[in-house]
């Protein structure tokens, strides 16, 4: 009998497992669809002739009842495989992103809480989820990178994200998956037409390829020459970045708005892509760009989910949104360790012996003045506006008090702006 030709599925697990360095764990997100179950399948057949340990991430979002059946067939299936599977039971609490936003964000919660850095964790997205994910970057007049679609591979949060068979059809996927007569879920709200995806997949992609059979193929083929254009663009703006930057996350507004708008666009973009922030919608970035050459005591704030921007004195400060600081203060024995709001102090005081009422750790409330080496009295308002010191990041920073005399002025864990004559911080290294 002839031999049997090698299954492709399986050769593009192989190609995969190339992107795990030994001794690191592969990862499946296993929902219990065809999809994702067809891929632990496989991938334990892989994982286990190759020495590769193999686990599966599960998250029951709770949104339906069919919930807690996908659950019990993914401990089933793990179980037959002899895969270790975690199970994340999370609650979806929707932050303007709508429903299926706040799955996406609650499963990449998971896969930062359970897959470590130096992991790989493979996702059962194909061909016709590609076309689709194209189609609806297109519908909402998104640019090139949402236009690219979802990526073969990305890192992320020092994870590697793998998508093997993006370039393989669902038909080739059901087709395996019958021939290995694999039972799966069928989620009952896939065949609801009130989600954008389902509208796309029942109705619009059979019409197109009815009239051009190719269709699937070459939108998922459009979608990956838009990602390699989207990367190229990205290495420019990095290498543009460079001359922009004049600290973490902070960039020279004015050279910024001395360039063309398109260049504008991707550089902030860019930007936040290099910092793990969402980037902006077009409406806020537009707004932003308005405003970069703002007077120089103005505070632009522009704000979108997940993110913060602002504009002072000719410079752009992107970053996430800063909570809201309590009420707060707290005696302090001058020793390193003490809990702020902004994190543990790490800083030890030594005071001249003349100091003998207790220390109080707080916020700024106006009116503070240090006595300063070489500098006399000097109004802790003017020491600030003098600094370079953003207005946002002046509302917290703490003062250390003795009675009515101010001692010194603090950013946790470790820095210390100003500190009085007669009072010494010393940055503590713990052991």
């Amino acid at each position: 009998m002839a031999p049997q030709p090698p299954n492709p599925l399986l050769s593009l697990l192989n190609d995969a497992l190339a992107e795990t360095p030994p001794g690191r764990r592969v990862w499946v997100a296993l929902s219990g669809g065809l999809d994702s179950s067809l891929l632990l399948t496989l991938a334990a057949q892989v994982c286990h002739s190759s020495g590769y340990r193999l686990h599966a991430l599960h998250v029951n979002h709770g949104l339906q009842a069919a919930a807690a059946d996908f659950e019990a067939h993914c401990q089933r299936l793990c179980q037959h495989l002899d895969v270790p599977l975690t199970v994340e039971r999370v609650a979806i609490e929707s932050q303007g992103e709508g429903v299926e936003g706040a799955a996406r964000r609650a499963r990449y919660a998971a896969f930062a809480k359970y897959v470590q850095p130096g992991d790989t964790l493979w996702l059962g997205q194909h061909q016709d989820d590609q076309a689709e994910t194209l189609l609806l970057a297109a519908l909402r007049g998104s640019g090139i990178r949402g236009l690219a679609g979802m990526p073969y591979r990305r890192e992320w949060q020092g994870i590697v994200l793998l998508r093997p068979w993006l370039n393989v059809s669902r038909q080739t996927l059901a087709d395996s998956a019958h021939a290995l007569s694999l039972t799966w879920c069928e989620d009952p709200t896939n065949r609801d037409l009130a989600f954008d995806r389902n509208r796309l997949r029942h109705d619009v992609l059979p019409t197109l390829t009815q009239r051009w059979p190719g269709a699937v193929r070459s939108l998922a083929q459009s979608a990956g020459l838009a990602g390699e254009a989207d990367a190229l663009l990205a290495s420019y703006a990095s290498e543009e970045l460079e001359t922009l930057t004049l600290g973490p996350g902070c960039l020279n507004a004015a050279a910024l708005a001395a360039l063309p708008l398109p260049r504008q666009r991707l550089l902030i973009r860019a930007l936040c892509q290099q910092l793990g922030l969402p980037t902006p919608p077009q409406a806020r970035l537009n707004s932003l760009i308005g405003q970069l050459m703002a007077s120089q005591d103005a505070q632009v704030l522009v704000e979108w989910p997940g993110v913060q921007a602002r504009v002072w004195r000719r410079r752009l400060y992107l970053m996430t949104p800063l909570a809201a600081l309590p009420d707060w203060q707290v005696l302090w024995n001058g020793e390193p360790g003490v809990s702020t709001p902004l994190g543990p102090l790490q800083l030890r005081l030594e005071c001249d012996t003349s100091q003998a009422e207790p220390l109080m750790l707080r916020w700024r409330q106006g009116g503070e003045v240090l006595v300063l080496p070489a500098r006399g009295r000097r109004d802790l308002k003017r020491l600030l506006q003098e600094s370079h010191i953003p207005p946002w990041e002046r509302e917290r920073l703490i003062v250390v008090m003795a009675g009515e005399r101010c001692l010194g002025v603090l950013q946790p864990p470790a820095n210390v702006l100003w500190q009085a004559v007669g009072a010494t911080f010393q940055v503590h290294v713990s052991g």
